[in-house]
């Protein structure tokens, strides 16, 4: 999904986080984002299909596009630094959005934005480095960092965000680049 900011898909997205603060996701309407947002209600439909991709949008254009040029220069501590402080930014936001549940739960639709950024950074990528296992495709590592990212941030967010944002940067970081009997036995 591409994130294009325009005013209209911004003021749906304040409407929907404004929402949101007082009321489950998948019980708001799109007539309240609407009304909220001070636009008619086909508006909505002209820029997005339904409130999940709405929150898409959101995912997109809050967490992850501001974090692509870090990842694309190999910046990854950063990136993941990033994207932490700005879920904690909007904490109350994301707090009532991780609790969406189901075929449109928080988690999956996180979860295919990052691995859909990953993915296209990985295929920006040379083709000429030949891989050391052929079953480790594009596909497997984005879906692995992906959902890896998702579960220590969903859990993070479901924790009330227990920890700061840096701390937990220090903390992916430690458990990606140690082994599991490294973290598991000190």
């Amino acid at each position: 999904m591409a994130a294009f900011r325009n005013e209209t898909d911004t003021l749906l997205a304040e409407s929907l986080k404004e929402l949101a603060l007082n009321n489950p996701i998948e019980k708001i309407t799109v007539k309240e984002i609407t009304d909220k947002a001070g636009v008619i209600r086909p508006t909505f439909y002209n820029h997005f299909q339904d409130k999940y991709e709405l929150l898409e949008w959101i995912i997109w254009t809050d967490l992850l596009e501001p974090i692509r040029p870090l990842i694309e220069n190999q910046m990854m501590d950063e990136a993941l630094l990033l994207l932490f402080m700005n879920i904690e930014k909007e904490k109350k936001f994301y707090i009532k959005a991780a609790k969406l549940e189901g075929q449109n739960s928080f988690e999956l639709i996180a979860r295919s934005c990052v691995k859909g950024i990953l993915l296209e950074i990985i295929e920006k990528n040379p083709k000429d480095k030949i891989m050391k296992f052929q079953w480790l495709t594009p596909e497997r590592i984005a879906e692995y960092y992906a959902q890896s990212i998702c579960s220590v941030a969903l859990v993070w967010i479901k924790s009330g965000l227990a920890v700061s944002a840096k701390e937990l940067a220090e903390i992916y970081d430690y458990i990606m680049k140690h082994s599991i009997e490294e973290v598991l036995l000190g």
